[in-house]
């Protein structure tokens, strides 16, 4: 069985009996190991007695004496930042609780690569057991920016830091910048597009996030989305849908739809109050789904026995991101009415 991810976190952490995540002192070391954190040549003593201390209890309260005798300003602000990440994990059951309760108020005060983190966290566990490396390629969206490229009607996703690193003069040179600039397809740039036929290639390379996957309606890739929406939502909401890729909305006036990300969600929203809808929006929609509730009366009563569409879309500049958030705070439950 396939190990992956490994970097992510997840093997410092502890399962509880029903298989959510637990943190555990060494979980939280690594983020005391972290650049922003660690001390270099010249932290001061009161810094470097903190770090000390919280390596030995990584769960020691800080008083804001503690904090304020940080001597650099910067690594004080870095501090009081991740001890507020930190009191939320602490105070969490569990770091999918965590993740959920980020999302609770009106307003996210969490930095987005603490989001991040934890969507790549949960969705390992999420993933774990898998054989089919389509599966761990596609849940890369859910913490990782995509580049998206739609020349001669294929819809190819590459990760967009690998990408910026090779427009930059890194392993493809000028290569990179071509794919940058969207102008020339990723298949034909050479660079290695996953799929069945070398699918365990992607074992040996999951963590250097360089294959490109093809996003269209019916292809491998798409299926692979669809089935980690489904163990996403099951893992997180005790429930079960069905999700597959569609190539059009057959309702004139469909029940619920969920975007996922914001261009998304708005253009869904603009279709069903049926209001036009300039053509360059409709061109960076990249991929349309169809979500079923097996038992449909788990569904808000609206939707039962209907379909919720679902979207993935690239904004202006051709970058994907997803928010696999929106996928818990707005799916259509019954439970939530």
């Amino acid at each position: 069985m396939p190990d992956f991810w490994r970097h992510s976190g997840f093997h410092l952490l502890d399962r509880d009996d029903e298989g959510r995540l637990r943190v555990t002192d060494d979980f939280l070391r690594a983020y005391y190991l972290r650049p922003e954190i660690r001390p270099v040549e010249e932290s001061g003593p009161n810094e470097l007695a903190l770090h000390a201390a919280l390596i030995e209890s990584p769960r020691m309260t800080v008083s804001d004496a503690q904090l304020e005798a940080i001597e650099d300003a910067d690594t004080r602000f870095n501090y009081g930042v991740l001890l507020a990440f930190r009191r939320r994990l602490l105070e969490a059951p569990t770091l999918e609780a965590c993740y959920r309760e980020l999302f609770s108020g009106e307003r996210v005060t969490v930095p987005p690569l603490f989001i991040d983190q934890l969507a790549h966290i949960v969705l390992r566990n999420v993933l774990d057991g898998t054989e089919d490396a389509l599966e761990a390629r596609a849940g890369e969206l859910f913490f990782r920016e995509q580049k998206a490229s739609t020349e001669r009607d294929a819809v190819m996703l590459a990760d967009l830091e690998t990408v910026d690193t090779h427009a930059s003069g890194g392993t493809y040179g000028s290569l990179g910048r071509l794919i940058a600039e969207a102008q020339t397809p990723l298949r034909s740039a050479n660079l290695d597009v996953l799929d069945r036929d070398n699918a365990e290639d992607y074992w040996s390379r999951d963590e250097r996030h360089d294959f490109v996957i093809a996003m269209n309606h019916g292809r491998p890739a798409a299926a692979a989305l669809c089935r980690v929406i489904e163990r996403w939502i099951a893992h997180f909401a005790r429930v079960d849908v069905r999700v597959s890729s569609a190539d059009r909305i057959d309702d004139q006036r469909w029940a619920w739809h969920i975007g996922l990300d914001a261009q998304s969600t708005a253009l869904l929203n603009d279709l069903w109050r049926d209001e036009e809808v300039e053509t360059g929006r409709l061109q960076r929609l990249l991929l349309l789904l169809r979500m079923d509730f097996v038992d449909p009366l788990l569904a808000r009563p609206e939707v039962r026995g209907r379909p919720v569409y679902v979207a993935l879309s690239m904004d202006e500049a051709g970058v994907v991101r997803v928010k696999p958030q929106n996928l818990l705070l707005n799916l259509p439950l019954a439970t939530a009415d």
